[in-house]
């Protein structure tokens, strides 16, 4: 079998290729998903395409929504229209944030979106067009996103942010009213694998068990770091970011299983990521 993996420097993409290694693995430089003539060649002779290719700035789409839909969504509506001309599977990453966050209880697949910021809407969009140009892609919505590698465009994940802040002895101040699954990319993509074999198909919530907020996410991985540092728990408008956040971020499925607890994804993250940073 002849796997693609689409937006393979990023931190998903990254441990698809761990867990593939013989898969084609092309990051950005390789290939842009806007191409439609380079997606069709990239995809020719595949016979599964894992598509983690995203513009995921989410505060610039605000400013850009435009070049968030050129890759979010007809970037992806070229992934599946070479799958569906190559006969290939298509499994595609989504996001918490086609959600607008206000249920009390974690969203299910069968909730309906209402995105609130451009990078939301753009997903949203993205998802949609997969789905009519290719019914039997996979969709696979997450949350909350870290891996060993983390992600360039956000200077690293989250946890690691923190970690670097705080061992630099800057300030912290982290949102306390957001909610989230936070996911191991590792974790991620081992269940993505398992459920593209199963030939799962439409849309799917794979997350970590358990959800918290992203001061509760800072505090632990300050824990794991054995890091002695205060964390100022502040509200959404505090930080005053341009794109509005879903303050229930939290999936949930009826599906699948969740993966393992966010805690112990966390603590593997943590083993990878310092022996990573001391190499």
């Amino acid at each position: 079998m002849r796997v693609l993996i689409t937006g393979a420097a990023g931190q998903l993409g990254h441990d698809l290729r761990r867990l593939r290694p013989e898969a084609l693995a092309l990051g950005r430089a390789q290939l842009s998903i806007t191409n439609l003539g380079a997606v069709l060649d990239a995809v020719r002779g595949c016979d599964l395409v894992f598509n983690c290719a995203a513009d995921n700035a989410v505060d610039a789409a605000e400013a850009d929504p435009e070049r968030a839909l050129a890759v979010n969504a007809e970037g992806a509506a070229n992934i599946a229209l070479a799958c569906r001309r190559q006969g290939a599977r298509l499994v595609h990453f989504s996001t918490n944030f086609v959600f607008d966050g206000t249920l009390d209880r974690p969203y299910l697949e069968s909730d309906p979106p209402h995105p609130v910021s451009a990078y939301g809407r753009s997903k949203l969009q993205g998802e949609e067009r997969v789905l009519a140009e290719l019914p039997s892609a996979l969709v696979i919505r997450s949350s909350g996103l870290f891996g060993a590698v983390g992600s360039a465009v956000k200077g690293g994940s989250f946890p690691e942010r923190v970690v670097r802040r705080a061992q630099a002895g800057e300030r912290l101040r982290v949102v306390a009213d957001q909610r989230l699954n936070p996911t191991f990319t590792l974790d991620l993509a081992a269940a993505a694998l398992e459920l593209a074999g199963e030939g799962m198909e439409g849309v799917v919530h794979v997350v970590s068990r358990g959800c918290c907020s992203y001061w509760e996410l800072a505090c632990e991985a300050l824990r794991l770091a054995r890091i002695q540092a205060s964390v100022e728990a502040v509200d959404s408008a505090a930080i005053a970011a341009p794109a509005p956040r879903p303050r229930n971020g939290c999936l949930g499925s009826t599906r699948v299983p969740p993966l393992r607890d966010w805690q112990l994804g966390l603590e593997a993250w943590w083993r990878e990521w310092s022996a990573l940073s001391q190499s």
